[in-house]
Parts: C-alpha cells; structure tokens; sequence
C-alpha cells in the first residue's frame, strides 16, 4: 500500500523550521541554532517497546507524518539532503511535489545484495562541509547505517564542531497546530475513557471484595482493554469500556497505544511512593486501605495525553485537607498558565499556594509541576520547574502535575499524593483536556462499621435509616464500605433475604421443569417421523450455468489457443490438447501463480466434491460420481501475461460471488402495493420529526401522515418518501423519552423493503427530547446558583415539554394501531418498552441498553436496532455464569432451527436473576452453563434430522432441561 504523506503539511512544518532557524539570532527559542550553518537529524533502528520516543524519531514524526528509521536528514541553508534507502525514498519522492521552501535532494542507498552506491559518501562529503552542525549531542543510535556512517565521518579529514539543537526542536513542535490537537484531544478522551469506566470501576471492585491482585496483574488487565495476543489468539479492543467515551466512534484503533505501562501504587508497594512517571506497578499484592496512586497515559497516532489521580480509602482529615488543597490548587494553576508567562512564574506560583495554605509541606511539594507534552511524552525543554526561563504560548500543551511525596500518616506510615492532567494552554487560561474521577465524591472512600444496607434501598445505594445493627460474619462484625458516598453490595445476606431468594429460586425451577417437558413434547409431536421429517424448509439444489449456446458464439481470442477470460460470457477458455475449452466461472474455485526459475506457472483449481469440511462440503454436483478434473496446471515464460491472467480470474471470480451475495441478501426484499391515499379528509400528521434509515440528502425533518393502508413519510422538500403499507408491519412500538434524548414511533416489518439503495426491516420516526435553548452543555452561560428559582422553573418546563412530547407520540401511535386494525381486521397493538426490567448487553458489536416489551426484546436508541418477537424463540441458553466472571452470555435459539441463533454478549452478572426471571416470566425454557456452546455445528446437526435430536433427549440433553437454578 503507497503511504501518502501530507505534502503541505510538510512543506508548511519546513518553512517553520527554516524560518525559525533564519531568525535564530532575534528569537532565544531557536538560538541553540542561531550560528549552525547546518543541522544534522540521524535516525537509526527502531527504539525498543519499554524505551520512550527519542527527540529525533519524535521530531522526524511531526516533520514527516511518519517515523522513518534509518533516514539521515541534513537541513542546509539552501537545501534539504536526505539520506534512505530505495523503499523509503519512493515514499519521500512526494516531499518535492509539495512545494517545500528549499530544494529537496534524496540520496538513494543500494538494496542489500546491490553493490554500494555513492549516497553515503556524498552525504558525508556535505556533512564535513560546513564548520559548525547542529545535531542532539545527548542522542545515541544504533544500526547498520549508523555503523557505516560513524566509520565514515571517522575517516573524514575535517570534522564540523557539534552544538546541541534539542532546545531549538522542542520549541519548533511546542506549540500545536489544530491537526495536531484532534489527535491530542482523542489521546485525552481515550485517557479519560479508561479511567472513569474502567480503572476506578475495577479499583472499587477490588475494593469492595478484598481481591487479592498484584500491582502489576492490575496495570495488566487495564493494558488489555486495547486488545492482546495476535495471529488467531488475538483480541480487539474492549468496546465495552471505549464506546462510553465521547467522540471515539471513529478512532482508528492502530494507532492508539499506551504511553507507558499503566502505574498502579498502594501502600504495599515495596519500593515506596514514586511521583516519576517512569515508576513501575510492583509484584506486590495491593492493599485494601491507604492511598493508591493511578498513572495512565495514551497515545493517538503519535500524539501523548496523560493522567494520573489518588484514591484514599478510609482518610484522615489531614489526608482530606490536602488532597482538597490538590483540587483548589490546580483550578488556580489553570487559571495562571497562560500565554506570555514563564514556566519558573508557573512553578512559583503554585509554590506560593503551598507556602500560603500549608507551609509545612514545602519540603514535601514536587520540584516541578509538569512538562510539555505532544509527540514526544515528556519534553524536559518545557519543564514547569523554578530553573526554567521558557515563556509559555497558545496551543502549547502540557502534563500538569502537583503533588506531595514523602508524607506520613497517623501511623507514621509514608504516602504520597499527586493530581495529573493534559491541559491547553489558552490567551487567558488553560483548559483541561483530561477529566473525570477528580472530586472527593469519587476519590475518597470511606469504611463505616455502623450501618446496615437496607434490603429495598440496596438497588439506589442509600444507607437505611433504620437503627445501626452490625451484621455478623462466624460472630464477628462485618465493615460495610461507603465508596464516593455509594454503599457497595454486602457479602452477606440476612437470613430473610436468602429465604425470598430461595423460594423465587424454586419457584422458577419448577416452572422450568414444566416448560421443559412441554418443549420436549411439542418437539417429538412436530418432527416426527410422521410428520415433517427435516427441519429445513428446503435442501441446497444443482444450480445449472451455461457459458456459451454453440461454437458460433465462442470469442475471437479462441483462435490463437491461448488462456483468456471472456467477463462477457463469466467464463475462462483453456487451451486443451488442441481445442479451445470454456470453463464456467462458477466451476473454478481459485488460481495461483508461482515462479520457478525462468518459468511461471500459472495452476487453475475447479470445484469437487470432498474438498472442504465446513460449509462448502454440500454443495451439490449433478451427479457426484462422475469423474472431476481436480486442477490443471500451465507453464510459460512469460510472467506478465500470467500476472494479468490470474488477475482477470481472481477479480472475476470476486465480482459473480459478490453479485450472487448480493441477490440473495435481496431475496427477503418485497415490492409493496400501492398506497391508497386518505380521501375526504386530511390525514393524520406527525409533524417535524426524523426517520431512520436517513435519506439521502440534507438531514431535515419531514412529516408521518396515516392513510387508508398504510403511512407515508414526506421529506422537506416533496421530493423522497417512504411508504409503509399496515400490512408489513409486524410490530408497532412507542418509546417515551424518559431518561432518554428521543422519543420514537419504532415499525419492524414483516418483510424488508428497499430505501433507497439499502433494505430495511425497521422504519423509525423520532424527535430529540433536549432543545437547544434548554440544553446548559450550549454557550450560554449559567447565571444562577443551581437550586434558585430560574434553575427549577427551567427544570419544570423542560419536564412539562417531555410529556407534552411524549403524549403527542403516543397519540399518533395509537392512532396507527387503530388505522392499521380497521384496515386490516386484525389487532395491531402499541408496545412500550419497560425500562425497569432493562439490562445491558452486546448483541452486536457496542454495548447497549436493552428493553423487554410485551412481545418483544428491543434496542431502539441507536443503529443497528434490535426486534426480537418472543414467541419465535424456541429456548434461551445462558453461558459462561461462573461465580469468578463479571459477566455472562445469553444465546436465543430461534423455532426455525435455520435461522443462526442470537448471540447477546457481556450482560453484568449482577444482572444475571433479573434475566432469569424475565424469561421465566414470559415462559421461555432456559438453560445454564459455564462455558460457551458452539452453536454453528450443533444448529447444523439438529437441522439435519431435528426428531434424531428430539429422539435422544432435545434440548435437556446438553442445556439442562431447567435444572439449573
């Protein structure tokens, strides 16, 4: 694949360098470069996973777009020298079309088995050149090109004096354009992400269960949510955990990595406190108590993003004063770091709180109080510290980082504290680009002995008001934790609940039992052997092809006995003793080429029978014992032409699967009749609202109207419409907008139809609940305390608009079901989700909420929406309940055994009893298991004689038959 570089982009960050270089003398920024006549960028191997990007390779990044190892550049006055091989120099060749501010001359190295060429040389004879070169003095590399140059340079009579240009580069990738502040803020967003809804989630558990894992089994599990293992073992990332952040639907997940390994401390840790970001999560096994320090930091597509928070369990009110003096401090610092400072004001300032609010921990406060941050992690050129004179600019970035070390607690025990975040330096002020997990609420966690969770108010996480009664474990008392304020599930239950638990638990397995035992019967009753016989509706049948009706329509090129494909006809003519053979495409299975000295051959393989086990050892021949040609092989010298050839079939053949696909992906498709326009009155309209699927154009709201057979969508403009007869309309729902941003007329069809060039099986009409005037995320600003009388009286209004809203939709729904009964003569009737019995899950590749109706299981909020009608669901398997996993599997099987079952993965098992009951209530057979079933092969056994599987014990053979509880 050819890597376009941004051309523009480069020619743009050149003429920075160069501009910035020329006026080196007049600007202190640049003048570690002010009297270099030249400037000398070595890149060699590749840097190791555990080391940090080197200034080079992170320089070279934000020049180029990309990091070319072994890639010297040489920037003279007039010109720009680079040195690569011939691969790299293939990618580089674009530079000059982007008119850069000096001429771009590539030196080209020879391959590996090529004799040397003389761009080495003359690299080096332009290097030695020039008397003073500025170069990072303080940067080593390894390599074969960095071997042979320093043996080259070593034997050059004249060497130029070397000056250190690091300074001059940091503050040429100081301050960040707005491409590179996208990848930042997707850096911080993904920093964020992990840390609200997974690393704190994950710490409270731990917490919560006295879990015994090691510092470094946890920064593990966290370094898993991107993905692990490859080749087959390999792992996406946890979309669970990403799709709950802001702005990461797009992000390309191949150029997201960890900045470092994720830093996890807790009073255990045997090496003490470390505030360095170069600190490692120890073997050691976390502590239960004390503070516990969390550092993580990401990178998107070579840009860096940074947090770090403490969390203390069970504080002191000293340790709460100062983790306080932490937060009020950094609003401060926000609020000073700003265009034109200093970093040493920076550092003072921050010092200066300190000495103001707690002078005794001055000894204790860090020695700078950040760095700047980009393509490089940590950029010691831009040290927030009292030593550094740098002035600060708009768009700079930096890692903010206060904290105290070396602090002890009542028991004389050392811990430390520190508060980490991305920020942006601005005109006025600094804005965070990192966020979440911040205020005492969600840091500091409390043990308190004295309260009972009360079994109602157990699901709201109160603390019961009832008199204090400290539940007992073998006698003893039992700690419940309160966590941010929330009091976390007990371990134990009271001997009332266990019975309410027990006698439900009953209850549904002797249910189980009888729904069990009237599937089995129902199942002999309907495959036997008297009946149907096979479950499916139809077996796979010959598909006869034909390529051509006679000689006479046979191609010109057949003359010249020579291998050609005729896309025509979708067919290859072989040369065969002497005769020109046509071969359908549909009797080829693949080609392939392979070159074996001076020849190239060129081997065409046909379909037969017996080939593959798996999902093609079916197909049907016409008479599979006739004799079959396997595969037939060519040879030739000219390899071009078999280049071509093998093409023409490889994209033929992809081009019939595809139609074929295509076709019968459109099978289920039907064309509706006509609509029967409303006459004698004006319909009923549902006014200003959106429908999904989109259609094509300008996205604006249109109107429903009801007819005499069915509803007619009409955009804005006249010009598209949708019809939907009351006919194909299987289900018909209302989703209100409580705790919700749309309130949604959903219709699932019976049968698909075509808009546009898609098919749909749901229309959905819907209008957003929140109105811009209303919404407080908007720009206008809040002039109010939350709580006066404007704050509650925009509340009301915006809770009277949802019910006006929601009473609007619901009237028009009904309205469709009456329309559609009397049209029909047939009972349509309105389904509204019940967010109560709601649970979440991933049915297909995004975790989402998902609402038990009266007939059906939807997800109605987002794309791809989920219907599922109960009554076509045959038994529910639920998989991988284990006491030690978090989360479990369900798996629906569907009454038409060739329908492919549905796969709703990674329910809470906290969940796992309300599912149950749920599907016990509406009489759906269950099973239980710890591990997950392959269903393809086993679907495929039950269809091949479904009263076989009946015979010999149905679905109690390997589910269960209900007695799992």
């Amino acid at each position: 694949m050819q890597v376009q570089l941004n051309k523009s982009l480069i020619s743009s960050r050149l003429k920075n360098v160069y501009d910035g270089w020329k006026n080196a003398s007049q600007n202190d920024e640049y003048g570690s470069i002010a009297d270099a006549e030249a400037l000398l960028l070595l890149c060699g191997d590749p840097a190791g996973e555990d080391e940090p990007v080197r200034k080079g390779t992170a320089f070279q990044t934000w020049l180029l777009g990309y990091e070319f190892p072994s890639t010297f550049l040489l920037f003279e006055k007039d010109k720009l020298l680079i040195l690569c091989s011939a691969s790299k120099a293939k990618f580089l060749q674009q530079i000059k079309e982007g008119n850069p501010p000096v001429p771009v001359e590539i030196l080209v190295q020879a391959k590996a088995k090529e004799p040397p060429t003389d761009a080495l040389p003359k690299f080096v004879e332009a290097y030695t050149s020039f008397k003073r070169v500025g170069s990072l003095v303080k940067e080593t590399s390894s390599g074969k090109l960095m071997t042979e140059w320093e043996q080259a340079v070593s034997k050059a009579d004249n060497k130029p004096e070397m000056v250190d240009m690091a300074p001059a580069l940091s503050a040429f990738m100081a301050v960040k354009d707005e491409e590179e502040m996208k990848c930042i803020r997707t850096a911080a967003n993904l920093t964020s992400t992990l840390l609200i809804h997974h690393i704190v989630l994950k710490l409270e558990m731990i917490l919560d269960k006295e879990a015994k894992i090691t510092h470094e089994q946890f920064a593990s599990q966290i370094e898993a949510r991107l993905g692990s293992g490859e080749g087959d073992d390999a792992k996406g990332p946890d979309m669970k955990v990403w799709s709950k952040g802001r702005g990461l639907s797009d992000v390309d997940w191949a150029s997201t990595e960890y900045c470092y390994s994720p830093i996890i401390q807790s009073r255990s840790t045997s090496t003490g406190y470390d505030l360095r970001s170069t600190a490692e999560s120890s073997s050691d096994t976390i502590a239960h108590k004390g503070v516990f320090l969390i550092a993580v930091g990401m990178r998107y597509k070579g840009y860096c993003a940074n947090l770090g928070r403490s969390i203390i369990v069970d504080p002191s009110k000293e340790q709460e004063a100062i983790y306080n003096l932490l937060l009020s401090m950094q609003g401060e610092m926000l609020k000073e770091i700003k265009d034109g400072v200093t970093a040493r004001e920076v550092y003072q300032r921050a010092f200066d709180i300190v000495k103001k609010e707690k002078p005794e921990l001055e000894k204790n406060f860090v020695k700078n109080v950040g760095f700047g941050t980009g393509v490089e992690f940590r950029d010691s050129a831009y040290l927030l510290s009292l030593k550094n004179s740098k002035h600060l600019k708009t768009d700079m970035v930096f890692n903010l980082s206060l904290g105290f070390s070396d602090l002890h607690d009542d028991n004389g025990k050392k811990y430390a504290l520190h508060i980490v975040d991305t920020i942006r330096v601005g005109a006025d002020r600094s804005t965070l680009l990192t966020e979440g997990a911040k205020s005492t609420k969600d840091t500091l966690f409390f043990l308190n002995p004295e309260n009972e969770i009360d079994v109602e108010e157990d699901k709201a996480s109160k603390v019961s008001k009832k008199p204090p009664v400290k539940p007992l474990v073998n006698g003893s008392p039992v700690k419940n934790k309160t966590v941010g304020g929330k009091v976390l599930r007990n371990k134990t239950r009271s001997a009332a609940q266990e019975e309410v638990i027990m006698t439900a638990a009953a209850k549904i397995k002797e249910h189980q039992q009888q729904l069990h035992e009237g599937l089995q019967a129902a199942g002999l009753a309907k495959y036997s052997e008297e009946g149907s016989g096979g479950g499916e509706k139809e077996g796979k049948t010959w598909k006869r092809f034909q390529s051509y009706k006679g000689e006479s329509a046979l191609p010109r090129e057949v003359e010249s006995l020579r291998i050609s494909v005729d896309r025509k006809a979708q067919t290859i003519l072989l040369p065969v003793h002497g005769f020109a053979v046509p071969f359908h495409i549909n009797t080829i299975k693949n080609v392939s080429k392979n070159d074996e000295g001076d020849f190239t051959y060129l081997r065409i393989n046909f379909q037969t029978p017996g080939q593959l086990a798996g999902k093609k050892d079916d197909t049907p021949f016409e008479d599979p014992d006739s004799t079959f040609i396997r595969s037939v092989t060519y040879r030739s010298t000219d390899g071009h032409r078999f280049d071509t050839i093998s093409k023409q079939i490889t994209d033929l053949k992809k081009e019939v699967n595809k139609r074929e696909q295509q076709k019968k992906e459109m099978a289920d498709v039907i064309e509706q009749d006509v609509l029967v326009e409303i006459k004698g009155r004006r319909p009923h309209k549902l006014p200003e609202v959106f429908v999904r699927p989109a259609l094509d154009g300008k996205r604006l709201p249109g109107e429903v109207e009801i007819h005499q057979n069915g509803l007619r969508y009409q955009s804005p403009m006249g010009s598209q419409k949708i019809d939907v007869l009351f006919t194909n309309i299987k289900h018909l729902f209302f989703q209100p907008c409580e705790k919700e941003l749309l309130v949604i007329v959903h219709i699932h069809l019976r049968a698909p139809i075509m808009i546009g060039k898609k098919k749909a099986h749901d229309i959905q009409f819907f209008r957003e609940a929140s109105d811009v005037q209303f919404d407080e995320t908007g720009n206008r600003k809040r002039k109010h305390r939350y709580g006066d009388e404007d704050e509650i009286e925009m509340e009301q209004q915006e809770r009277k608009r949802r019910q006006m809203l929601n009473k609007e939709f619901k009237l028009f729904a009904e309205r469709i079901a009456e329309a559609a009964s009397t049209s029909m003569g047939e009972t349509l009737e309105v389904d509204i989700p019940f967010r109560e019995l709601s649970f979440e899950g991933v049915p297909f590749r995004t975790n989402v909420r998902l609402q038990p109706t009266t007939e059906c299981l939807v997800h109605l909020i987002d794309p791809p929406f989920l219907v599922v009608t109960l009554n076509e669901i045959e038994i529910a398997s639920l998989e991988r309940v284990q006491f030690s996993l978090k989360q479990f599997d369900l798996v629906l099987i569907f009454k038409d055994f060739t329908k492919a079952p549905l796969h709703i993965n990674s329910i809470p098992s906290g969940q796992l009893d309300d599912v149950k009951n749920w599907l016990d209530s509406v009489d759906i057979p269950l099973g239980e298991g710890p591990v997950n079933l392959n269903w393809g092969p086993i679907m495929k056994t039950i269809n091949e004689s479904p009263y076989d599987f009946f015979q010999q014990g149905g679905w109690r053979s390997f589910l269960g038959g209900g007695d799992a509880d």
